[in-house]
């Protein structure tokens, strides 16, 4: 690595081994000449080069041009950045612009923790934040899931004023959603003075992307109706939610729309829409989007394959994958997941254990969803002891997933013994799970143990467990309306209750009707 003792002893050298130097006609002006220049380079010997000749021609202590330095070392990766760091080092003088360069580049390509570190020297030098610095900071605090230092900068924002900044509320929001607080996200959104675009697309994907369907379907219609045309970025973003719900109408809608606006079906947008034609059981529609797809990276194939998993189709799903490497496709970690649940959905055992030994072979490590499948297409086959001796022999602790799968196995072949047993572990690993407490207390009220049924029910309680509500849902003017068993909080209960009432009779007079 060249120093900057050794660039200014022997300039000379340096300046005749400049290969763009030789390309550039004229004289070096000013510091939009080497600007230029730099635009120019592409790897890290050429900027080495370009900034030996900005050193020996006098403008090291040029801002712009250190700007512009820091920010094209940045652009090579994270392990340019102490490259960019010297040149930010040796400035005497350092403005705003400068130090909002260096922590964007430790923001977006780290190491993060650096970018904080730098903000704290930015305050100690006595140089006031702007609503651009903020945005970087909290990107590098979603980067690491750094909820205290998140907050922090938060409470830095709000004293500075800024937090009714446009791109410093687009940056919370997202990175309260990232972190899955999505309560404080909404609040920041409803708070914002002025949304765009990016604000919508921020709040509808933190939805989808924390299991909220319904807040995310709902945000987009109302997107719709303040006269936002929805992007690229907003369809790919709710389709996961139209997945999830099996909005098939909200899907279809998207679908048309993207055709209509000459949208180019992106991997992001196809694997979206295949997902969402596969849950609402159209195999047929998402097997034709796959096809006709121009471009099918992992993402795309691994969708199609866990497709055909979830509706049974294992060799349909093993073909789909051979296929995939056939197209020279290298399998990931999700590859795996998907064709291993299928062959555990469609009974494949001997298929999934030889898919199981050849993650080796494609570099890929198994984690506890790779396991926990395997346990799962043990137990569904009935072999139960096996499972167990092959949750002994992990290399790895079994966590939640393993557990889980076992459980379920048990449940599925009244292995009460066993599942007691399971059930144990999984109140310590899983402890806020509903799902784990009710398979056990059904075991037990299957073979009479109501008091041990109750019990568990009663531990529930007292760690304030609480199963999720199941409810129905349904879409009027485009607004969802959603209600659940003896809901007596929805403002329009009575005529629900009332027309449900009229329903009962009508499917009793039809059962009068047959009967007679």
């Amino acid at each position: 690595m060249l120093s900057f003792g050794s660039l200014k002893r022997s300039p000379f050298g340096l300046i005749r081994s400049l290969s763009l130097v030789k390309q550039w006609s004229g004289p070096y002006r000013d510091s939009y000449d080497y600007t230029r220049l730099l635009q120019r380079c592409g790897d890290i010997k050429t900027l080495k080069e370009v900034h030996a000749q900005i050193i020996t021609s006098d403008n090291e202590q040029n801002q712009f041009l250190a700007a512009k330095l820091i920010s094209r070392f940045a652009e090579l990766g994270h392990l340019s950045m102490d490259n960019a760091r010297k040149v930010f080092d040796v400035m005497l003088e350092r403005d705003v612009v400068l130090w909002n360069t260096l922590i964007r580049g430790y923001a977006h390509y780290g190491p993060f923790v650096e970018a904080l570190r730098a903000y704290e020297e930015m305050r100690l030098s006595n140089v006031c934040a702007n609503q651009y610095t903020y945005p970087f900071l909290i990107k590098a605090c979603a980067a690491m899931a750094d909820d205290i230092n998140g907050e922090i900068i938060h409470a830095h924002v709000v004293k500075s004023g800024l937090d009714l900044d446009l791109f410093v509320g687009n940056a919370l929001l997202a990175f309260y959603a990232k972190r899955r607080r999505l309560e404080v996200s909404r609040k920041v959104f409803d708070e914002m003075p002025s949304r765009d675009i990016v604000s919508w697309n921020s709040m509808i994907a933190g939805y989808a992307q924390n299991e909220c369907a319904k807040e995310s379907l709902a945000l987009l219609h109302q997107m719709l109706q303040v006269v936002y045309a929805p992007d690229h970025a907003t369809l790919a973003g709710v389709l996961p939610a139209c997945a999830q719900e099996a909005a098939i109408q909200e899907g279809m809608w998207i679908h048309c729309y993207i055709i209509k606006s000459g949208m180019e079906v992106s991997a992001a947008l196809g694997s979206g829409l295949i997902a969402m034609y596969a849950n609402c059981g159209r195999l047929d529609a998402a097997r034709g989007l796959f096809d006709r797809m121009q471009e099918k990276n992992i993402v795309v194939w691994n969708v199609i394959i866990r497709c055909y998993g979830m509706h049974g189709l294992g060799n349909e799903a093993l073909d789909m994958f051979s296929q995939m490497l056939e197209c020279g496709i290298q399998p990931d970690g999700i590859s795996f997941i998907c064709v291993l649940s299928a062959c555990s959905h469609a009974g494949l055992l001997q298929k999934g254990w030889e898919l199981f030994e050849k993650m080796e072979d494609y570099g890929i490590p198994k984690g506890d969803e790779h396991y926990a499948c395997m346990v799962d297409l043990l137990g569904r086959a009935g072999r139960l002891d096996e499972s167990l001796e092959f949750i002994k022999s992990m290399p790895v602790s079994p966590g939640k997933d393993v557990y889980g799968a076992l459980l379920g196995a048990c449940r599925i072949h009244s292995n009460l013994e066993l599942a007691e047993e399971v059930a144990q572990k999984l109140f310590v690993l899983d402890p806020r799970n509903a799902g784990r407490y009710l398979i056990l207390a059904k075991m037990y009220e299957d073979v009479g143990r109501r008091e041990d049924a109750a019990s568990v029910r009663m531990l529930m309680r007292e760690k304030q467990v609480k199963k999720p509500l199941g409810c129905s849902a349904i879409e009027v003017d485009s607004v969802f309306h959603a209600f659940g068993v003896e809901d007596e909080m929805h403002p329009m209960k009575d005529q629900i209750f009332e027309t449900l009432k009229q329903m009962e009779k009508v499917k009793e007079m039809e059962l009068v009707a047959l009967q007679g």
